[in-house]
């Protein structure tokens, strides 16, 4: 029975997205922009179809790409989802896009309602909170990191997306308080449609040795109809959840959650997960570091660095499939490091697909991400869901 590993490039768009301007992205392009400031060289995925679909999403081919793929089946997946976040991305290619509008903070001083955050401090009996503003985690750390340390008071802040996050030291705040903090403002945000509360921990001495650790937690709203996920583990299948993926899901279809740190970890637990894995299964990996630790922070050369060690891993993987394993390489949204701010970009995808058993070919412009879900969905032998249609 054939076996679907799903990897989900955090963050690598191709640019090209028809309603980009309504987010402020006209003219994003993380691939793109990537290419014209530093040398890639990404023969593997290059191979699969990464330049034919940059192409046909953008109408030109990135330096150092082409547009002939030697092998797989590639396309160009589209959000019909609202928002560029992270949820929203991954809901829709497991299947569901999300059929309702996210809540989302104010760019403001303070960010958060004061009933809010004053329900927070007293359920939580803290002495305050710090921050209450839009940041990147790093920047915010370094600058109120030591004043939380001495006070007591975590750090709330959020972005453009969905979410509300918090920092706290390990070991003076407690990683486990941390946790239930979270948990308490998860119940508080919820109604408010806030798709995430985020455990953002961290360690170290000063502003200049402040460092966000591995033990991030995500406390997610529910997708609002089974997934992949889901249905797979209703068919008695197993789900390998490595990296962020269960969290993302809020557990929900996950048979088998595999926590790790960093892209080469995750990679080394998806190739152990294909090890274990049965007939049947689906194993399913978010590579978080394009997003978290070089989108994010707009470092373009770490951006490369990373895509290029990521696709000099891709033989290992591809040498380890089964006869009928299907591997799918995408991605669920953008944030190209060139562009102004620190947010995510709105952006298509790729979508890379390769198996022994496939012939190769074009699957063309998907009009949605549930496409890959479906494709996916397909090749597993289960019943098709509502929103996509297979490219298999």
């Amino acid at each position: 029975m054939p076996r679907v590993i799903l990897c989900i490039l955090d963050s690598f768009g191709i640019g090209g997205a028809p309603d980009a301007d309504d987010y402020g992205d006209a003219g994003a392009d993380t691939l793109g922009h990537i290419a014209e400031t530093v040398a890639l060289h990404l023969p593997t995925m290059d191979a699969l179809g990464l330049g034919a679909a940059a192409e046909l999403s953008t109408g030109r081919v990135p330096s150092g790409l082409t547009n002939q793929p030697t092998g797989g089946r590639w396309g160009v997946g589209r959000e019909v989802s609202k928002g560029k976040d992270t949820p929203s991305g991954h809901w829709e290619i497991a299947g569901v896009p999300v059929p309702f509008e996210w809540g989302y903070f104010p760019v403001a001083e303070p960010a958060f309602p004061k009933a809010l955050t004053d329900a927070v401090i007293a359920r939580a009996e803290l002495p305050g909170i710090l921050g209450n503003k839009h940041s990147s985690g790093t920047t915010i750390i370094a600058e109120l990191g030591e004043e939380s340390v001495r006070t007591g008071k975590p750090i709330f802040y959020t972005s453009a997306d969905s979410v509300l996050q918090i920092a706290a030291h390990e070991s003076h705040f407690g990683l486990d308080r941390l946790y239930a903090l979270c948990e308490t403002v998860f119940e508080l945000t919820e109604p408010m449609r806030i798709g995430r509360v985020i455990a953002r921990p961290f360690l170290g001495d000063s502003a200049d040795t402040f460092k966000r650790t591995g033990n991030r937690r995500d406390f997610a709203i529910a997708p609002p109809e089974p997934t992949l996920l889901d249905r797979a583990k209703a068919a008695d299948r197993q789900v390998y959840a490595i990296g962020k993926i269960s969290d993302i899901y809020a557990g929900h279809g996950v048979t088998h959650k595999i926590k790790a740190t960093g892209n080469m970890a995750l990679f080394d637990r998806t190739l152990e997960a294909m090890e274990m894995a049965a007939d049947g299964a689906l194993v399913m990996t978010n590579f978080v570091d394009f997003d978290q630790e070089y989108g994010h922070r707009r470092d373009v050369p770490g951006y490369a660095a990373a895509l290029e060690a990521f696709d000099q891993r891709l033989p290992e993987l591809i040498a380890a499939l089964r006869p009928d394993d299907l591997v799918i390489l995408t991605a669920d949204h953008g944030n190209d490091p060139t562009w102004r701010g620190t947010d995510h970009t709105r952006e298509q995808v790729p979508i890379l697909c390769f198996s022994p058993a496939l012939s190769a070919g074009s699957a063309g412009l998907r009009q949605t991400f549930a496409d890959i879900g479906e494709s996916a969905a397909h090749w597993l032998g289960l019943a098709p869901g509502r929103h996509g249609k297979s490219f298999l």
